[in-house]
Formats: structure tokens, sequence, C-alpha cells
């Protein structure tokens, strides 16, 4: 077969899976969903990429592989003044993601059953892209990538997720094993669920396979649609930092930096030898995130995010700008108003009285409109914090800041 007979013939073998797998398979829900997560509501976003809050909500979203609508959805909520587009191989996971919707009353959200491959077919660019576990499951999931950035905006941003093969070790023996048994009735994804469920059971006590099931993925594979997913796919990638790179480099898009910046740290790992992670610390910066990955094989994805050029970058290191600045608390928190929260990353942190009264003076304030808002120089006079201080609550993503410039 030819190159494109290949890619029709994977494809279509996915949007049978999703047809008979509808995923994810979140229940649908009449009010809009719970929490949030910050990779999918437009001012934290731009705020990670750039530094600075955008001047504009109302963007033109596009949800590329956007399955059953649970990702759709929320940011269709999360950003009521945005224009969402989603699109999907599975004629079923559009249908419920178009019913899902409907029944929270996402009222800015449209859907496409459509492949990433022929994105050529839909008017204009996209501001913002989302992109989450789906390339990794095309055919040419570089083909992909690339059709996507034809319809990235210039200071446009798309949010990736990949695997990571490290990470994904055992799943990808079980993957085989599973492949291996169901011989010619490989794509039958139901005989192919409870082949692997009978394997897993049928293991020793103490088998790697088994225990690593059993620890880290058995509460959401006991829904057939999530063990289908991880172990009968007809089509998955995996990938290393080297070959993730050299997908990046390959795109014509910027490398943004991993939108889980925490797991790329090294004190995370060698913090209680000093001397040692210095050393480590004057690797190059790649060869950092080399590190990180050998030394952590619990890394099973990787997510980042990638720009389409030029876009603005701030870092607030002059004293000036900031002063200038326009704070707001970040709306991704739970728990609030309190001093113990939820931060953007669900992670339970403790602010003291300073940075309490400081994000209560920036509650309410919004950069995007005309009204009259508080600058950092105007908050610092009324409270105890200091400039560097508002940088770390900035760089804690506790605080959004907006541009002067942004708020005539």
């Amino acid at each position: 077969m030819d190159d494109s007979t290949t890619t029709q013939v994977v494809s279509d073998a996915v949007a049978r899976l999703y047809n008979t797998y509808p995923f994810p398979p979140e229940p649908i829900l009449d009010e809009a969903p719970p929490g949030y997560n910050w990779r999918w509501y437009w001012p934290t976003v731009h705020s990670f990429c750039t530094g600075a809050a955008p001047a504009s909500a109302a963007v033109r979203v596009l949800d590329a592989g956007c399955g059953t609508g649970v990702s759709t959805e929320y940011i269709s909520h999360l950003n009521p003044e945005a224009e969402v587009l989603g699109i999907d191989l599975s004629e079923r996971a559009i249908a419920t993601a178009t019913q899902r919707c409907q029944s929270s009353g996402a009222t800015n959200v449209q859907f496409r059953q459509l492949s990433i491959y022929d994105v050529d077919q839909i008017e204009g660019e996209f501001d913002w892209i989302n992109c989450v576990g789906v390339i990794h499951h095309m055919p040419d999931p570089l083909k992909g990538l690339r059709a996507l950035a034809t319809k990235l905006a210039p200071g446009g941003f798309i949010h990736l997720f990949v695997y990571a093969a490290i990470g994904r070790w055992e799943i990808s023996l079980m993957q085989r094993a599973i492949a291996l048994v169901q011989g010619s009735h490989r794509g039958d994804y139901r005989d192919g669920v409870q082949v692997g469920r009978q394997i897993f059971a049928s293991l020793p006590e103490g088998n790697r396979l088994k225990q690593r099931e059993r620890d880290r993925w058995a509460m959401e594979n006991h829904r057939d649609e999530c063990f289908a997913d991880m172990y009968v796919h007809p089509q998955e990638v995996d990938y290393t930092l080297d070959s993730l790179f050299e997908l990046i480099e390959a795109s014509g898009l910027e490398f943004v930096g991993f939108s889980n910046p925490q797991v790329w740290q090294l004190d995370r790992l060698l913090a209680s030898d000093p001397a040692l992670l210095a050393r480590a610390q004057r690797l190059t910066e790649k060869d950092q995130y080399r590190l990180i990955e050998l030394l952590d094989p619990e890394i099973t994805h990787f997510e980042w995010f990638l720009a389409r050029p030029p876009y603005p970058r701030t870092s607030w290191q002059n004293d000036a700008d900031l002063l200038a600045a326009i704070p707001i608390r970040n709306p991704c928190m739970e728990g609030w108003p309190s001093q113990s929260i939820f931060d953007h990353n669900y992670q339970i942190i403790s602010l003291d009285e300073k940075e309490f009264e400081f994000l209560q003076a920036c509650d309410g304030q919004n950069g995007l409109h005309k009204q009259p808002s508080a600058t950092v120089s105007d908050l610092l006079s009324q409270s105890g914090l200091s400039l560097e201080d508002v940088r770390q609550l900035h760089q804690r993503q506790l605080i959004l800041l907006h541009l002067p410039q942004h708020n005539p």
C-alpha cells in the first residue's frame, strides 16, 4: 500500500475504536463541569507563554481530536467570549460531544467530524489550538502537527500531549502481548479488552506488568473505554525526549516550554546532594531534561506549548514595567478566599497574611475592560509586599499581569 492508503487504513481503524468505545467516557452533566484546568483557560495559557495576560478574551480556539468533548466543554465554559470548534474522526464521539455541550449550556462551540490531516477545509486561523493525547495516535504524527501549524495564527499557541516511551514500557509490552494472543482477531476491540483482562487475571502475583497495572492504572481502567484506549489501540507512537524534540524542530513551530514545568526541575530529584545538583545544573537545558527522563521512569507523557512566532515575551524584571502592570487574581484556584487554597495545579499552598491581602486587593480587577484598575504600584502602597514578592506571586501563577497599554 502507498502512504496515503496506509494512512487511511490506520485512521479508519482508530475511528472504529472510538466508535466502539467513545473516549473519554465522562458523564454528561446538565451544568458547567466542575473545577478548572489552567491549560484550558486562555488568560492563563497566554500568561504562561508570554508572561502577560492577553489583550482580549475573544479568541478563536480549535480542539483538535476532541473525542467526546470533555476538554471542549471545559474550554467553552471557561472562555465564554471565545469561539470554539471541536473536530474528531469518530462520528459517535462527535455526537456525544455535541450532546455534552448542549446539555451543559455551552453555546459558543461547534463540532465537525474531520481528520486533523484535513484541517485545511476549515476557514481561517486559530489563536489557540488544544491537541491533547491525539497526534501519537496518528499514522504520521509529524504530518498531523504540520497540518495544525498551518492553522495557527501568528502569535498563536498550541498545547500538545504525547506519550513517553520509558514511563509506558509495561503498557507497551502488554499491548504487544494482547495483539499476539488476538492474532487474526486483532481489530476486534471488544475481544481485545476481554483478552487483556484475561491476561492480567491469569498472570502470577508479583508479575511486573500486573503490579504496574494494579498500582498505577487500575482505578481508571475499570472502565472498558479506558482499558481499550490504553491497551488495544491500533496506533500509538511513544516518544523519548530526543524524538520529541525532533518532532518539535520539524514542525516549524517554536518550543515555549513544558506545561508541567515542576516535573522538569532537577532539584525535585537531586536536592539532597547540593554539589551533585549544581554539577547537573551545568548541563545544557536539553541535557537536564534528558537526565530527568532517565532518572524518573514515572514520567508517562510529555505536555508542552508551541508558538507560531512572532509573539511577545515579558519577564517583568524591569521594576518600572512591573509597577505599572495591572495585577488580577488567577481564577484557577480552589478554596478562595482563604489563606489555605488549592493553586492552579490543585496543590495545597498556604498564603501569609500579606500575600492574602494583596490577592484580595487584586480580586475583581479585570485588565481586559476599560474600568479603572489599580496597578502594582497602587497596591504596594497599601501592603507590606515587595516587588520581589509580587514577582513570586506571578511566578507561582497566583496572579496574572496585564501590560499597561492593554488597559487604556
